[in-house]
């Protein structure tokens, strides 16, 4: 991995900049660019041949001056511990940004869950949370469902937690089933938070949204959502979509349900009837009003920046943007919704099922989605003032808003 795009030393960057303009003392700016806390762990996991194959895990608490440390678990079998720091970093910036009380953690598991059976598959969830239970917790650090883990691997975790406690916790995972103790809302959260910012940015850039065009890179669970939501709430037209192996474009738009059920009968959204493929970086450079990158990191560089003809990029993904490509988007006029702003929406409302496993009271869908929709809008104009008010491009704004916040509770506890 070059240094160029090395995901920890791109939120390392980032961080450096805005505590440049913060003017964070050597101290604190030492403590909030490294992560607090790391493990790595090896695992066994009997196969279903009966073979025992070892596995590599990773565990980032990266700081939880604000609270428990909370974040997602990555089944990938090109998971890094860099990019594990990275996320961890990101997490700690976004739950500070959304103004809720948590730090940031992530973590992962070297493996393919396309090349697991079920068993093998719950075998390694439990695998793991043996490996860390003891370094987690609804006080400690809060797990969640990111890349290739799902609700039912959640469900797995916290059943393996609650057998070693010896008592039911089901606050010790986030984004579980709603029979045990998920929250409503939890499944378009993320896609819905970002609708919510996308609405925000059009109010103030003056842009009318109804029958404006979308471009979604990016066809998982997050491009899924935002697919849909951007038609129901904001009245687009998505005209292109892509996965891993392509995209498609159709500048008479493109239909929710027949998409989703042509990848799910296929496994890819191309060679999809009336639609032109077209590849992932055409994509990007479509003339579009809504750019909504939710795939992988780095896919918007200085290579291809200047050719972004979007109004507004909206990064559902985490990191999809170079520091160097930043530069160019803003002297370009393109909106930016940062990353750990835009899809803050999945934290939020995982926060939200803290909130009420600790209750063991649960909220009906209409009252999470309001709560939902009132913090992305408020941390939406924060950031957007601090862009004003600093004359900073919209990522190092969000960098403000929330390295500020880490660091004041930093320095309230007496750590600097």
């Amino acid at each position: 991995m070059s240094q160029e795009l090395n995901p920890f030393k791109i939120a390392q960057r980032q961080f450096d900049e805005a505590a440049e303009v913060l003017g964070l003392d050597p101290a604190t700016r030492a403590l909030l660019r490294e992560p607090m806390r790391e493990f790595h762990v090896t695992f066994p996991v009997r196969m279903d041949d009966g073979t025992v194959k070892v596995f590599k895990g990773f565990r980032v608490q990266y700081n939880d001056a604000r609270g428990p440390t909370k974040g997602g678990l990555r089944f990938h079998p090109a998971e890094t511990i860099d990019t594990v720091r990275a996320l961890a970093a990101w997490m700690t910036w976004k739950t500070a940004v959304v103004g809720i009380p948590l730090g940031g953690g992530k973590g992962g598991v070297i493996c393919n869950p396309k090349e697991l059976s079920l068993g093998e598959l719950e075998r390694v969830s439990r695998g793991y949370i043996r490996a860390l239970g003891h370094y987690i917790g609804d006080e400690i650090d809060v797990p969640a469902p990111d890349v290739y883990t799902t609700p039912q691997v959640m469900a797995w975790m916290m059943d393996e937690y609650s057998v070693m406690k010896g008592y039911n916790v089901p606050g010790v995972i986030t984004g579980k089933p709603i029979p045990l103790g998920g929250s409503a809302g939890r499944g378009d959260a993320t896609a819905r938070g970002g609708i919510y910012t996308v609405r925000e940015a059009a109010k103030i850039l003056g842009i009318d949204l109804n029958g404006a065009t979308a471009a979604i890179q990016g066809y998982g669970n997050a491009g899924q959502f935002a697919h849909h939501l951007c038609v129901e709430l904001l009245g687009q037209k998505v005209v292109a979509i892509s996965d891993s192996r392509g995209g498609i474009y159709n500048p008479e738009g493109l239909d929710f349900e027949a998409c989703v059920a042509h990848k799910k009968t296929t496994g890819s959204v191309i060679n999809f009837p009336g639609a032109k493929n077209i590849t992932n970086e055409e994509l990007l450079e479509l003339d579009v009003v809504v750019l909504y990158p939710a795939a992988l990191e780095n896919v918007i560089t200085k290579e291809n920046a200047p050719r972004i003809k979007a109004k507004i990029s909206a990064e559902l993904a985490n990191g999809p943007t170079t520091p160097e490509a930043d530069v160019i988007l803003h002297e370009n006029g393109v909106y930016v919704i940062p990353d750990f702003l835009c899809n803050a929406g999945g934290v939020t409302v995982s926060y939200f099922e803290q909130v009420q496993n600790a209750y063991d009271y649960y909220w009906p869908l209409v009252e999470v989605q309001a709560k939902l929709d009132e913090i992305m809008t408020n941390a939406f104009h924060a950031v957007h003032e601090a862009a004003q008010e600093y004359k900073v491009h919209n990522r190092i704004a969000a960098y403000l808003v929330s390295v500020q916040r880490v660091a004041e509770a930093a320095k309230l506890r007496g750590w600097v």
